[in-house]
């Protein structure tokens, strides 16, 4: 590993300054060991006196970043990253200037963090991706340890709203008991969605879901996706079928963007997911016969022209031109889809109306999985001057911000950035900090509030009242609503809504996942599993090799460290 190798060098030429440093000051290390030992009890007794939430630093500090972007922020014209709303909030409240170290989105963001532990340069604070992640840079001893700093800053309301996910969301990112990041959390956002362009459903006299149900069958997807590609209704003169992102599965439905996580539902599968199998024990989710039956569905709508015939090639943007430019009108994705990716949509053609609908097994169930723990986290570099920042920040903006009734009057740009739908990412911290059950408390709010039901002042949050203006008037003039009212009205009213009537109507079938972490052979392995996993899919779907290759993957999958990976997944269970 190149940065323990870094810190091996680096020891080596630590211990011989020391050694040179001890020679010249020993005659003095008695009274400045003295000296500094009540130096420290005095600063801890200062900051265990001065332990604000939200204090501000009198004489100001800088903070640097790495900043996961997104390709569509919306921000105003002449803000950016590192000087928006929100960065400027954080310098109003608590006189921190932010510097961002770097800025990238999606696997190029991932390869700038890579790049900063191997090199041992963090900056002072950064998102990174995952938990082998976090594991790395606690081996390397490259962060801080934040336990203190949250028991000491962190408000009530976030210890609540960690709390209320019974000890997951702060143990993921704990190590030997010691809080090593700040976790974002995971709310049930099941089912992976299917998206469908209602307007052209209008046009072409198809009726889904006629009973109402939320529900629909794989046999009435594939009948639209055919009369989508046989009939062009986006008169583009190249209409292509359903479009999915090569990697194809995602261990998180906040992240089932174009995968196939809702065919494989259908056969009560969870690819990517470590599961507890029928004998109790531990079984990867992509190599079960549910998986191996979903990539056969996948085959035959490849070989009917029912899925993009380019798949396996096509980048994300492509994806979304496909989406903008009419060629598409049907797409997998969570319910916030409307607000990052079907926006654009929108923006290219005022009429694009889209609905909801969850896939069905045979006895008219949604087949889904509880949340991961996120894989989300907020590290600080070790030897940062100010680790108890982090906490300060994460009290900001998803405790003072989010339950701020009077935002237009207390926070005005950053109340104009959530009537404008301005994207989170511009936050400092890139992450969603939210309860267990927020997603559906917040659209009772929504619901009742968008039909008068209650009034503003019951509303809870400043966002949901904000959703409440953009879905009235979006239902006052959907024709001539804004982008921001439109993806408002679409991921509430139809995303979440969807979720919400599934979940009362009882007809979600939800399976707990055993495992979410990772292992030591992983480290080793993982890397090339997934690339087996991914090229074997492929293969499979686009005809390369026929069906029955699956085995042929499970079969390599075991012997190339998959067995052994399970194996320590299934010692840790027990």
């Amino acid at each position: 590993m190149k940065s323990k190798d870094l810190f091996k060098h680096l020891g080596v030429l630590s211990i011989s300054a020391a050694m040179v440093v001890s020679m010249v000051a020993c005659s003095n290390s008695s009274d400045n060991a003295t000296s500094t030992n009540e130096q420290n009890k005095g600063n801890n007794a200062e900051a265990a006196a001065t332990a604000d939430p939200l204090g501000a630093y009198k004489d100001g500090i800088t903070v640097s970043m790495g900043r996961v972007t997104t390709s569509n922020p919306k921000l105003p014209e002449g803000d950016t990253y590192e000087n928006n709303a929100y960065t400027r909030l954080v310098k109003d409240k608590l006189n921190v200037t932010i510097k961002d170290t770097f800025e990238s989105k999606d696997e190029a963001y991932d390869r700038q963090v890579s790049l900063a532990i191997a090199s041992g340069e963090l900056p002072d604070m950064m998102r990174i991706n995952s938990k082998s992640e976090l594991q790395e840079l606690v081996d390397n001893d490259l962060i801080e340890d934040l336990t203190d700093v949250y028991d000491q800053y962190a408000t009530d309301n976030i210890k609540k709203i960690y709390d209320s996910f019974e000890g997951r969301a702060l143990g993921n990112a704990s190590v030997d008991g010691r809080l090593m990041a700040l976790p974002a959390t995971s709310v049930d956002s099941a089912p992976a969605m299917i998206w469908v362009r209602q307007d052209w459903l209008d046009t072409l006299g198809i009726k889904l879901d006629s009973d109402g149900s939320g529900g629909i069958t794989l046999d009435e997807l594939e009948a639209t996706a055919k009369a989508f590609v046989d009939k062009d209704p986006g008169h583009t003169g190249k209409p292509v079928g359903i479009p999915f992102v090569n990697y194809l599965n995602s261990a998180d439905y906040g992240s089932s963007s174009h995968t196939m996580s809702a065919i494989a539902g259908i056969y009560n599968a969870f690819p990517q997911y470590w599961l507890k199998g029928e004998d109790g024990n531990i079984v990867y989710g992509s190599t079960t016969e549910g998986t191996k039956e979903a990539l056969g569905i996948m085959a035959d709508w490849f070989k009917k022209g029912i899925i993009d015939p380019q798949f396996g090639t096509r980048t994300w943007d492509e994806i979304t031109a496909l989406l903008t430019n009419g060629q598409t009108g049907i797409l997998f994705g969570p319910w916030h889809i409307p607000d990052w990716g079907l926006s654009a949509v929108k923006q290219m053609d005022s009429k694009a109306v889209f609905s909801a609908y969850a896939l069905e097994d045979a006895n008219g169930k949604v087949n889904v999985a509880h949340a991961n723990p996120n894989g989300q986290f907020i590290v600080v570099r070790k030897g940062y001057e100010h680790p108890e920042l982090a906490i300060k920040i994460l009290n900001l903006f998803y405790d003072t911000l989010a339950n701020d009734k009077n935002v237009e009057t207390t926070m005005p740009e950053v109340a104009k950035y959530q009537k404008d739908a301005v994207d989170g990412s511009a936050r400092p911290f890139n992450i969603e900090v939210l309860s267990a059950t927020s997603l559906l408390d917040d659209y009772s709010d929504i619901s009742r509030g968008a039909k008068d039901e209650i009034s503003m002042d019951e509303v809870r949050t400043t966002e949901s009242k904000n959703v409440i203006e953009n879905v009235k008037n979006y239902m006052a003039d959907p024709d001539k609503a804004d982008v921001a009212d439109w993806s408002k009205y679409h991921s509430r009213m139809k995303g979440v809504s969807l979720i919400d009537k599934l979940t009362k109507d009882n007809k979600f079938n939800w399976t707990t996942p055993a495992f979410s972490g990772s292992t030591e052979s992983m480290k080793q392995s993982w890397a090339n599993l997934a690339k087996l996993e991914q090229e074997s899919f492929i293969k499979i779907i686009t005809g390369a090799e026929p069906l029955s290759y699956f085995d042929t993957f499970v079969k390599n999958w075991k012997s190339q460290g998959g067995d052994q990976i399970t194996k320590e997944i299934q010692a840790e269970q027990q």
